[in-house]
Order: structure tokens, then C-alpha cells, then sequence
């Protein structure tokens, strides 16, 4: 768990890659327990060139996804999932191929409570989140 300012950042990870992937997805639960609303609006992670910020969406029965240009704003008292499918980070321009089992280091940036240097864990190339795979 890591604390900037008013949010608190849980379980942040990525999934292994095949090699030759160009991009990663991150993943991790951010909660918000100040009265302000704060917005995540960009990072860093150690292997990527590039971070953005991602969102899914379905229109016609069609999977979207796309970069959020503003970041993603998190309400006082609400907690936000960036999980597969849903909600995410993307990280670009890989410069390794993610192995489970390695940490990996990263900031994410928020654009009220700062700078937050955070580790990522790589699970397997099939994780799919949820308690029953966090790994202490």
C-alpha cells in the first residue's frame, strides 16, 4: 500500500508478457479518503518507454479502448479499480519482455496529492486480479 496526499494506492500489477510484446497493462485499486476530488494523470513504469492512461468501453457490441487525455478523476471517499477489461493503465514501448515474479518500479501522478513512486508485482500471463491472487 503507498499514500500521496489524501489517496492511498493497493496491490498495484501488471501481467507477464510473451516476448516481443510492445505493451503491458497496469492494474491496482486507488481510493480517495480526502473531501477534494484528485485526478491520476500520468506515471512512469521502469520498462516502458510510454504510460498512459486507458479506459474500456463497449459501442456496438465492440470493445473500445482509448486513452483518457484528462486522466481519471477519482471522488472524495470513492475507490477505483484499474483491472483487466476495465479501467487501466498501458504501458508502451516495452523495453523487456514483464516475467512473473519480478518488481518493478514506477510513479503515478496525481494532480492534487503529487508523485507517488509505487512497485509493480508481475503475476502470470493469465492473471486476472481479485484477493485471491494478491501475492505478499
Amino acid at each position: 500500500t503507498y499514500k500521496v496526499g489524501a489517496i492511498t494506492v493497493e496491490t498495484p500489477w501488471s501481467r507477464a508478457t510473451p516476448g516481443g510484446a510492445q505493451v503491458a497493462g497496469g492494474f491496482m485499486r486507488i481510493t480517495n479518503t480526502g473531501k477534494e476530488p484528485d485526478r491520476l494523470v500520468g506515471g512512469s513504469f521502469a520498462a516502458a518507454g510510454r504510460f498512459q492512461v486507458h479506459e474500456m468501453s463497449m459501442a456496438d457490441n465492440v470493445m473500445r479502448m482509448r486513452e483518457l487525455e484528462n486522466g481519471l478523476a477519482i471522488k472524495p471517499g470513492e475507490t477505483v479499480e484499474l483491472k483487466p477489461g476495465g479501467q487501466h493503465l498501458m504501458f508502451l514501448d516495452l523495453k523487456q519482455p514483464l516475467k512473473e515474479g519480478q518488481t518493478l518500479k514506477g510513479t503515478l501522478v496525481f494532480e492534487k496529492a503529487g508523485t507517488v513512486e509505487v512497485e509493480y508485482g508481475v503475476r502470470s500471463i493469465a492473471a486476472r486480479g481479485g484477493e485471491a491472487e494478491h501475492q505478499h
